[in-house]
């Protein structure tokens, strides 16, 4: 497809317009409808009775009356919904979603687990903490491709991310162990709370490229959170520093809970705090957002590792998938148009935020 593209750039432009970005998301949609066209056949399991044996005379007239229980034959049959295709199916299944949900995700500039966890949960035949687990992977593995790259280039500082990282990652693991101790219902409730907010935040937000620090803040003079970096479009040494420090690494309490209960990526909340709040440039804040995801979701994830939520089967096709739509989407960036495709995506999720709060409601 690349090399077609080189081959006649123009012709293809309104080609890719019209065709491929429709198809993406066709396609995005498709597997999980597949998904709802589960053969779901009414399995007939045993019916138990429990009949009372009749003791002797003199105590059945001082016994009270008891209601006489129903014949075998009256019991109605409970239907359980069976899963006829093969075990490989729902692999390949994961595979080819999480493919398009990564060019999506690139494309929009949003993580890979915020779409993952709901859109999954909402129509895919999984357990929510199974879901909740492999997206936490899901968003470790992006995270851990992209950590050491963003270190290289500086626009991830250790001296911002690390006390970041301790309280984030802490609160992860309470959240982790809250979202499993809770019934699924309510969780599932909260979740699509959380995506409808996550919706309205990706709508509403407009980040600043280099906020205006005029001084720094007792507390980030004391983590020392400042640093430079080389803008490499303009060949510019910036210098930065933070402020209202305070007040962002208590926003992190609350990113660090919901990202161990949902299972979510929290970049969608890192880089508006590190950016709007604390007043970091984004290049700086997208790159220790990412980084930060490589901390915090590793101790949300053994959380779950330790309660058996983590299925290689859904795991493994998830990362794979989600890592190579990811190469696809950074080669496709060029072409697309980035607000078409976040408008999309804001769209995809106000539906599977409304999904999963009316699953959780149980409309």
């Amino acid at each position: 497809m690349a090399r077609i593209f080189r081959r006649n750039p123009e012709k293809n432009k309104g080609l890719f317009r019209q065709w491929l970005l429709p198809l993406a998301l066709c396609l995005s949609l498709a597997a999980p409808c597949a998904a709802l066209a589960v053969d779901a056949a009414a399995s007939t399991p045993s019916a138990q009775t429990a009949q009372r044996a009749a003791t002797d005379a003199g105590a059945s007239l001082h016994a009270a009356p008891t209601p006489a229980m129903p014949a075998a034959s009256q019991v109605p049959a409970v239907a359980a919904p069976q899963d006829n295709h093969p075990w490989w199916f729902w692999p390949l299944a994961l595979l080819g979603f999480c493919f398009i949900l990564g060019i999506i995700a690139v494309m929009a500039g949003v993580g890979g687990g915020v779409l993952f966890v709901p859109l999954v949960s909402g129509f895919f035949p999984f357990h929510l903490d199974f879901v909740r687990g492999a997206g936490l992977l899901v968003a470790l593995a992006g995270a851990l491709a992209a950590g050491p790259g963003l270190l290289r280039r500086n626009f991830a500082n250790l001296r911002l991310a690390l006390p970041v990282a301790l309280i984030a990652s802490a609160c992860a693991i309470v959240g982790a162990m809250l979202g499993l101790a809770l019934p699924t219902d309510v969780v599932q409730t909260c979740l699509g709370a959380v995506i409808l907010g996550i919706a309205v935040l990706l709508l509403v937000s407009k980040n600043s490229v280099r906020p205006v620090v005029t001084k720094q803040d007792a507390v980030g003079l004391a983590l020392g959170m400042n640093g430079v970096f080389l803008e490499p479009s303009t060949g510019e040494v910036v210098e930065w520093k933070t402020h209202r420090t305070l007040a962002g690494l208590l926003f992190f309490i609350a990113i660090g809970i919901m990202a161990g209960m949902f299972g979510l990526g929290a970049g969608w909340a890192n880089v508006p705090v590190l950016n709007l709040l604390m007043g970091v440039p984004l290049k700086v804040a997208v790159g220790t957002s990412k980084f930060l995801l490589s901390i915090t979701d590793t101790s949300a994830a053994w959380v779950y590792l330790n309660q058996g939520c983590v299925i290689p089967l859904m795991a493994i096709p998830s990362i794979v998938g989600l890592m190579l739509g990811s190469v696809v989407g950074v080669r496709l960036l060029a072409k697309a148009k980035p607000k078409f495709i976040r408008y999309m995506v804001i769209i995809v999720l106000f539906f599977s935020g409304a999904k999963a709060l009316m699953k959780g409601l149980g409309w």
